[in-house]
Protein backbone atom coordinates (compact mmCIF):
# COMPACT_ATOMS: atom_id res chain seq x y z
CA UNK A 1 0.00 0.00 0.00
CA UNK A 2 2.73 2.51 0.88
CA UNK A 3 3.93 2.71 -2.75
CA UNK A 4 0.55 4.21 -3.76
CA UNK A 5 0.59 6.59 -0.81
CA UNK A 6 0.89 10.37 -1.13
CA UNK A 7 1.37 12.53 1.94
CA UNK A 8 0.69 16.26 2.02
CA UNK A 9 -0.02 19.05 4.46
CA UNK A 10 -3.64 18.99 5.60
CA UNK A 11 -6.24 21.25 4.04
CA UNK A 12 -8.78 22.96 6.31
CA UNK A 13 -11.38 20.27 5.57
CA UNK A 14 -8.84 17.55 6.26
CA UNK A 15 -8.14 18.99 9.72
CA UNK A 16 -11.74 18.17 10.68
CA UNK A 17 -11.41 14.70 9.11
CA UNK A 18 -8.22 14.12 11.14
CA UNK A 19 -9.89 15.25 14.38
CA UNK A 20 -12.76 12.82 13.79
CA UNK A 21 -10.36 9.97 13.00
CA UNK A 22 -8.44 10.62 16.22
CA UNK A 23 -11.54 10.98 18.40
CA UNK A 24 -12.99 7.71 17.10
CA UNK A 25 -9.83 5.64 17.50
CA UNK A 26 -7.84 4.08 20.28
CA UNK A 27 -5.61 5.09 21.98
CA UNK A 28 -7.34 8.48 22.04
CA UNK A 29 -10.67 6.99 23.17
CA UNK A 30 -9.01 5.21 26.09
CA UNK A 31 -6.94 8.32 26.88
CA UNK A 32 -10.17 10.31 27.17
CA UNK A 33 -9.58 12.63 24.22
CA UNK A 34 -12.98 13.75 22.92
CA UNK A 35 -13.72 15.37 19.57
CA UNK A 36 -13.27 18.92 20.88
CA UNK A 37 -9.83 18.11 22.28
CA UNK A 38 -8.86 16.37 19.02
CA UNK A 39 -10.04 19.40 17.02
CA UNK A 40 -7.86 21.65 19.16
CA UNK A 41 -4.84 19.40 18.59
CA UNK A 42 -5.43 19.16 14.83
CA UNK A 43 -5.84 22.93 14.53
CA UNK A 44 -2.76 23.88 16.55
CA UNK A 45 -0.66 25.70 13.95
CA UNK A 46 2.61 25.15 15.83
CA UNK A 47 2.44 21.53 14.65
CA UNK A 48 2.58 20.13 11.12
CA UNK A 49 -0.45 18.03 10.19
CA UNK A 50 0.06 15.72 7.23
CA UNK A 51 -2.61 13.56 5.61
CA UNK A 52 -1.87 10.33 3.75
CA UNK A 53 -3.95 9.54 0.66
CA UNK A 54 -4.41 6.17 -1.02
CA UNK A 55 -4.58 5.78 -4.77
CA UNK A 56 -2.87 9.12 -5.04
CA UNK A 57 -0.29 10.41 -7.47
CA UNK A 58 2.97 9.08 -6.08
CA UNK A 59 4.78 12.33 -6.89
CA UNK A 60 2.77 14.28 -4.31
CA UNK A 61 4.64 15.44 -1.22
CA UNK A 62 4.50 17.93 1.63
CA UNK A 63 3.81 20.81 -0.71
CA UNK A 64 0.66 19.65 -2.41
CA UNK A 65 -2.27 17.28 -2.30
CA UNK A 66 -1.82 14.19 -4.43
CA UNK A 67 -5.48 13.29 -4.79
CA UNK A 68 -6.86 9.99 -3.63
CA UNK A 69 -8.77 9.14 -0.48
CA UNK A 70 -7.59 10.27 2.97
CA UNK A 71 -6.39 7.25 4.93
CA UNK A 72 -4.14 8.46 7.74
CA UNK A 73 -2.81 11.38 9.69
CA UNK A 74 0.62 12.33 10.95
CA UNK A 75 0.92 15.20 13.41
CA UNK A 76 4.46 16.37 14.17
CA UNK A 77 5.89 19.07 16.41
CA UNK A 78 9.00 20.34 14.65
CA UNK A 79 10.83 21.17 17.93
CA UNK A 80 9.42 18.67 20.41
CA UNK A 81 11.92 16.80 22.59
CA UNK A 82 15.29 18.46 23.20
CA UNK A 83 14.76 20.49 20.02
CA UNK A 84 14.15 17.39 17.89
CA UNK A 85 10.93 16.53 16.02
CA UNK A 86 8.24 14.79 18.04
CA UNK A 87 5.47 12.73 16.44
CA UNK A 88 2.41 13.86 18.39
CA UNK A 89 -0.02 11.49 16.68
CA UNK A 90 -0.16 8.92 13.94
CA UNK A 91 -3.46 7.28 12.99
CA UNK A 92 -4.66 5.08 10.14
CA UNK A 93 -8.24 4.42 9.13
CA UNK A 94 -9.34 1.15 10.72
CA UNK A 95 -10.03 -0.58 7.40
CA UNK A 96 -6.46 0.10 6.23
CA UNK A 97 -4.47 -0.86 9.32
CA UNK A 98 -1.78 -3.42 8.61
CA UNK A 99 -1.48 -2.40 4.95
CA UNK A 100 1.69 -0.31 5.23
CA UNK A 101 0.08 3.12 5.60
CA UNK A 102 1.50 3.64 9.11
CA UNK A 103 4.97 2.49 8.03
CA UNK A 104 4.79 4.80 5.03
CA UNK A 105 3.90 7.78 7.21
CA UNK A 106 6.79 7.00 9.59
CA UNK A 107 9.24 6.87 6.66
CA UNK A 108 7.82 10.15 5.38
CA UNK A 109 8.39 11.86 8.77
CA UNK A 110 11.91 10.48 9.02
CA UNK A 111 12.81 11.63 5.49
CA UNK A 112 11.17 15.03 6.05
CA UNK A 113 13.23 15.77 9.17
CA UNK A 114 16.47 13.90 8.46
CA UNK A 115 18.41 16.95 7.23
CA UNK A 116 17.50 19.12 10.20
CA UNK A 117 17.65 16.61 13.05
CA UNK A 118 19.68 13.59 14.14
CA UNK A 119 16.76 12.10 16.10
CA UNK A 120 12.98 11.87 16.09
CA UNK A 121 10.77 11.04 19.10
CA UNK A 122 7.27 9.80 19.85
CA UNK A 123 5.27 8.30 22.73
CA UNK A 124 3.19 5.14 22.77
CA UNK A 125 0.80 3.93 25.47
CA UNK A 126 1.56 0.65 27.25
CA UNK A 127 -1.86 -0.69 26.23
CA UNK A 128 -1.22 0.04 22.54
CA UNK A 129 0.84 -3.06 21.76
CA UNK A 130 0.13 -3.13 18.03
CA UNK A 131 1.43 0.42 17.56
CA UNK A 132 4.49 -0.25 19.72
CA UNK A 133 5.33 -3.30 17.58
CA UNK A 134 5.09 -1.15 14.43
CA UNK A 135 7.37 1.52 15.88
CA UNK A 136 9.94 -1.00 17.12
CA UNK A 137 9.98 -2.75 13.70
CA UNK A 138 10.65 0.69 12.21
CA UNK A 139 13.71 1.12 14.44
CA UNK A 140 12.34 3.14 17.38
CA UNK A 141 13.66 2.28 20.85
CA UNK A 142 12.25 2.99 24.30
CA UNK A 143 14.31 5.71 26.01
CA UNK A 144 11.95 6.51 28.88
CA UNK A 145 8.82 5.48 30.71
CA UNK A 146 6.17 7.67 32.35
CA UNK A 147 4.28 5.43 34.77
CA UNK A 148 0.70 6.40 35.64
CA UNK A 149 1.14 9.52 33.50
CA UNK A 150 -2.33 9.71 31.92
CA UNK A 151 -4.08 6.54 33.08
CA UNK A 152 -3.48 5.00 36.48
CA UNK A 153 -1.81 1.62 36.04
CA UNK A 154 -0.61 2.36 32.48
CA UNK A 155 2.56 3.91 31.12
CA UNK A 156 3.54 6.15 28.26
CA UNK A 157 6.81 5.08 26.63
CA UNK A 158 9.06 7.69 25.05
CA UNK A 159 10.57 6.30 21.84
CA UNK A 160 13.49 7.60 19.82
CA UNK A 161 15.06 6.84 16.46
CA UNK A 162 18.36 8.13 15.16
CA UNK A 163 17.82 9.60 11.72
CA UNK A 164 21.45 10.23 10.79
CA UNK A 165 24.98 10.24 12.15
CA UNK A 166 26.83 13.39 13.19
Amino acid sequence: MSEGLAISLASEDEREWAARLMAGTDPWIRLGRDLERCRAVCNDRQDLLFIAHTGAHVGAHAGGHGGGEACGLLLVRRRGVAGAPYIVSLAVREDLRGTGVGSGMLRFAEDFFREESRHIFMCVSSFNGRARELYERAGYSVVGEFKDYIIEGESEFLLCKRLREG
